[in-house]
Parts: C-alpha cells; sequence; structure tokens
C-alpha cells in the first residue's frame, strides 16, 4: 500500500483492513498469541509483586539493617581502642592521686593501721589524735586575698571582695588531715613500725618527728605528726 492510497483511505475502509480475513485481527492465530503473550506479562507480574517483590524488600530492609549494624560495630570497636588508650593515658595520673587522696573510712582504716603496726612490734601507743582538716587554697584563690588585702583601702575595694568571696576562686584545692602521735618502745620495734607505716598504699607524710631516749630502761619516746591528704568533697561541711 502506497503513500496516496493510505491518504485517500477513509476510517471504514482502514478497519475492513484489520478485520477482514485477510487483517489483523482476523487471524484466529496471532490473536491467540497475543492473548497468550498478554496474559503470560499479566500473570508473572501478578506473581511477582505477590510473592516476590515481598521477599525481596524483606531481604533488602535486613540487608541495610546488617550493613547499618557492621558501621556501628565498626564505631563502637573504634571508641572501644579510643577509650582503651585514654585510660592508658590517665591510668598513672589516676594511680598517683588514688594513692594520695585519702577518703573518710581511709582515715579511719589508717587509725587502726598504726594501733595494729605498734602492737605486732611491741610499741605502745601513748596518743593518736586527729587535728582538724585545714584547706590548701588554689593559686588564684591565695592571689586574689593578697590583692584585697593590699587594696582595702582604695576605692575599688568592693571590687576586690568580690573576687575572693567568689566560690569558685576560693575553693580549695585538697585538705591536709594533719594526725599527732605519741609512741613508746624500743628503737628497732619503732624502725620497724614506720617502714610498714611507709609501705601503706596511701601516701603518709611525716611533718613532724621528736625521739628521746629514756636513759633508765634505754626505751625511746617518739613524738610527732603525720599528715595525710582528702578530697575537697569529702571533708567540706
Amino acid at each position: 500500500m502506497d503513500l496516496a492510497a493510505l491518504k485517500n483511505m477513509n476510517l471504514k475502509d482502514l478497519l475492513s483492513k484489520f478485520t477482514g480475513g485477510g487483517g489483523i485481527l482476523g487471524d484466529k492465530k496471532l490473536l491467540v498469541k497475543f492473548g497468550i503473550g498478554f496474559g503470560s506479562i499479566i500473570f508473572f507480574l501478578i506473581i511477582y509483586y505477590a510473592f516476590v517483590s515481598p521477599k525481596v524488600n524483606d531481604r533488602k530492609a535486613r540487608i541495610d539493617v546488617m550493613n547499618e549494624n557492621q558501621n556501628k560495630i565498626t564505631e563502637y570497636t573504634e571508641n572501644i581502642v579510643n577509650l582503651e588508650k585514654l585510660i592508658k593515658k590517665v591510668e598513672p595520673e589516676f594511680i598517683k592521686n588514688s594513692k594520695l587522696f585519702h577518703s573518710r573510712k581511709e582515715v579511719e582504716d589508717l587509725y587502726q593501721n598504726i594501733s595494729n603496726f605498734a602492737m605486732t612490734n611491741g610499741l605502745t601507743i601513748i596518743n593518736l589524735e586527729k587535728k582538724e582538716p585545714k584547706a590548701v587554697m588554689g593559686k588564684q584563690a591565695t592571689q586574689a586575698t593578697e590583692i584585697n588585702q593590699d587594696n582595702q583601702n582604695q576605692d575599688n575595694q568592693n571590687q576586690d571582695n568580690q573576687v575572693v568571696n567568689d566560690p569558685n576562686s576560693a575553693k580549695p584545692l585538697y585538705y591536709k588531715i594533719p594526725v599527732s602521735y605519741k609512741i613508746k618502745g624500743n628503737y628497732l620495734g619503732y624502725l620497724k613500725f614506720r617502714r610498714a607505716l611507709s609501705k601503706s598504699n596511701k601516701v603518709i607524710n611525716f611533718d613532724l618527728e621528736t625521739i628521746t631516749v629514756e636513759k633508765e630502761t634505754g626505751l625511746i619516746l617518739s613524738e610527732g605528726i603525720i599528715s595525710i591528704v582528702g578530697l575537697p568533697d569529702e571533708y567540706e561541711s
């Protein structure tokens, strides 16, 4: 069929070409094949969206969750490694501070240790007394106090007083707890007592020590002051 004939063909002629005996719609085998193909496509789409697609989406969601969990595991692993490095970094400082600072309970334990060490080495405790804790101020608070004292007659006295009364600048760094003692016994036993005390897990400072010897008995009398350190939170009233 040429273009000129197609132009002269009306709608009825065109339909007759399709529906006629030699037309496309007249070919039953072709229509059956077309119907089977179209039906197969529809059947495949129904099977896919009804059964296959939900399983695919579910598996995809599981894979996404698995990938997310894997990313979290990687992140947590990195955090654990960083925390381990941080722990190793601060561990020496922690050990140092744990040996330096005493809690209230540890102060009571110190009394018991002193008594035990003295009895073990044949010494007699004549006196053992804990003094009032003394606050050790920070450098900033000390300087602020000195500035206030030097300028107390000047016009800016009120401003200096505000600096001194600032709770942040006047907060103690730590408390020093003195403990006075008086112990009597033989000198060798006292040396063993002192060595046992120095091997305590906590740091104990000997601030003052006086030893006198009794000529008649040969025993010694040791008088002195030891001090320990506590954190502000433990000893602030």
